[in-house]
């Protein structure tokens, strides 16, 4: 059926529902709550036409309170010229209406977006008209409302009046999206493209957290990610991962391709499996096509897409969200900037904490580690004052940068504080030590290397598997790794402890420790060998040489966790720390070995070395020149 002929044949049939707009609007009372529909789906005719009536009936109503999740559109009633007419009122701030916002010219209602529903059915937030936009009608009377479910279904369904745009160019989307032509009050037709969020071609930056987000995200995970330049870098290195799921509250255009690549196919998700489950678009129209009719995409109202109950029914979520400032404690704010409020809650409190309580599920927080081109740190000492703490010390699990991972659960304010340091950008990093310090977050004789021979290489991490099988992750030390590197020394025997320092001295104090984890790495070397076990890093084998300026040589020397002995680990550090040692252009190494050490004297033999050995004391001392 054309258009016109679907119009015509609506209106035969409910012709009290097809008047004028001006008649349309006449029943909006002074003190009404207007309800207007989110982001991309907003009613854009009928804001423009309530717009206009206001213009030419200005006392025909004031004090009405305008209430919306996110303007994206037409935005004329967050006005000065309005202000006796419309008081806007936004459960999330964004770009249009932020400096009303904080010059008091409209209002902001901090809540976790899957509370609204409720708060509309219960009347604490009364909508009293609901402007609202749909598809058009089905054969059966049935509307979608597209793109936008979230919030909107319930405002429709608790509004004493609801008028309804309708429009082809919204798409008919599966899931609790629909309402009927008889639970609408009036009807407006008007044809006009959806508006689309576009956002910029991610930099460097962006793709740089993006590689480092691909690593945490498993296959057969079943993510929820933001929006923004950053969150679409991630997706786009999702590329290469297997039978993602998707349960969001914002699907956006790099979820859909990932559909479109095979990447997302939601087969192994627990709840709503082979669907993609989302509350609301903002994209594109090619993106607004493909979920159109699409039986693999459902939309449903937030009071389920976010409720941290429903959200933990799946395994393995992973909720990956952004923020504007974190400190070193681990407390995040994505809603205000101090005392200036930005954005809001929206769903990111709801998704972290459902992905928490979801077996196996991981929290993710991805942010550049500046502001201001540079000029401002992401990542400070505390929030300041006035910055509503989004998400607390115990909601997160990761935190990405540009310049690293971040693992925070389970670890302790000092641990979190050099974990956050680490990744923040390195022209801070000195500034963070100082303040953490004064503030008793770390130690008060905690060593640090600023400038770029403290920089972590992160170029030579390398994966290897040793002759016997075991796979190991052989990578440079980090300021951060005192804690694991402790756990290491006390798991070694007294016969592996007295082999490697030629001491029978067992204790690993801090200044001990911070001496093996703090190094300049232009003129010495620390390599870990690291296995995981559950999850967690274990240091399997560690090796290291000092730098001898005046020869051009190395003192080298290794030691291998006594459960992991026998097992090719020492031969791979020594193997990698020998073509590191080339690669830097020195000219051998030099060690001092006991003499019953028999596996450490046989090992440097098979290593095709030139050796000169001497001994003395029951100690031999080897010095070893590389042959081309």
């Amino acid at each position: 059926m054309e258009i016109a002929e679907l119009l015509g044949a609506l209106m035969r049939a409910y012709p009290e529902k097809f008047l004028p707009e001006e008649r349309i609007f006449g029943n909006i009372h002074p003190g009404d709550r207007i309800f207007v529909g989110t982001g991309c789906g907003e009613p854009q005719c009928l804001v423009r036409g309530l717009i206009e009536y206001v213009r030419s009936h200005p006392k025909a109503f004031f004090d009405a309170e305008v209430l919306q999740v996110w303007n994206l559109g037409v935005s004329a009633y967050s006005d000065d010229k309005f202000k006796d007419n419309f008081r806007y009122n936004a459960f999330f701030i964004g770009e249009n209406t932020r400096e009303a916002v904080n010059r008091g010219f409209a209002d902001y209602t901090p809540v976790f977006l899957s509370a609204v529903p409720e708060m509309f059915a219960k009347r604490r937030i009364p909508v009293d008209v609901a402007l609202i936009q749909a598809s058009l009608p089905d054969a059966h009377g049935y509307m979608s409302l597209g793109i936008s479910v979230d919030i909107v279904k319930a405002a429709a369904e608790s509004a004493s009046l609801v008028v309804a745009q309708i429009n082809s160019h919204m798409p008919r989307v599966h899931g609790d999206t629909f309402i009927h032509i008889r639970d609408v009050d009036f009807v407006v037709p008007c044809e006009e493209p959806l508006l689309e969020f576009r956002t910029s071609v991610p930099d460097e930056i962006a793709g740089r957290i993006g590689r480092y987000v691909a690593r945490i995200v498993q296959n057969g995970d079943t993510i929820q990610v933001g929006y923004g330049s950053i969150p679409n870098a991630i997706l786009a290195h999702l590329r290469d991962k297997r039978h993602l799921g998707v349960h969001t509250e914002l699907l956006t255009d790099g979820i859909v391709d990932l559909m479109q690549r095979g990447v997302v196919d939601n087969t192994l998700k627990l709840l709503n499996r082979d669907k993609t489950v989302a509350a609301f678009c903002m994209g594109k129209r090619e993106t607004y096509d493909f979920i159109h009719d699409n039986p693999s995409i459902e939309f449903r109202p937030v009071s389920y897409t976010n409720n941290p109950l429903t959200i933990a029914r799946n395994r393995n979520v992973t909720a990956i969200n952004s923020a504007l400032e974190i400190d070193l404690t681990g407390q995040a704010t994505a809603e205000s900037l101090g005392k200036y409020f930005f954005s809001g809650i929206g769903g990111q409190a709801d998704f972290m904490r459902g992905a928490i309580l979801s077996q196996g599920g991981k929290t993710i927080l991805a942010m550049q580690s500046t502001a201001e081109q540079g000029k401002v740190s992401r990542i400070v000492p505390f929030l300041k004052e006035g910055a509503g703490v989004t998400l607390t010390r115990g909601d997160l699990h990761y935190v990405v940068t540009e310049f690293g991972i971040a693992y925070l659960h389970g670890k302790n304010i000092r641990e979190r504080a050099m974990d956050l340091i680490s990744i923040a950008h390195p022209e801070f990093r000195t500034w963070l030590i100082e303040e953490a310090k004064k503030l008793s977050l770390i130690y008060e004789d905690q060593a640090f290397i600023p400038g770029e021979k403290g920089e972590y290489p992160e170029t030579l991490e390398t994966y290897r598997t040793t002759k016997s099988g075991v796979k190991i992750f052989l990578r440079p030390i980090k300021i951060t790794d005192e804690h694991i590197l402790k756990d290491f020394f006390y798991s070694l025997s007294r016969d592996s402890m007295y082999h490697r320092f030629i001491s029978t001295r067992k204790d690993m104090h801090h200044d001990r420790l911070q001496a093996f984890a703090v190094i300049d790495y232009t003129k010495e070397m620390v390599i870990l060998a690291v296995v995981e076990k559950e999850g967690t890093e274990v240091i399997a084998g560690m090796g290291q040489y000092f730098t001898d300026e005046a020869t051009h040589t190395a003192e080298v020397a290794f030691v291998v966790r006594d459960d992991y002995q026998g097992r090719g680990i020492g031969a791979e550090l020594l193997s990698y720390l020998t073509y590191l040692a080339k690669k830097a252009g020195l000219h051998g190494f030099t060690a001092e070995v006991l003499a019953d050490n028999k596996p450490m004297l046989q090992l440097f033999e098979h290593m095709g070395f030139g050796i000169e050995k001497s001994a003395e004391g029951g100690m031999y001392e080897l010095k070893m020149s590389f042959r081309e």
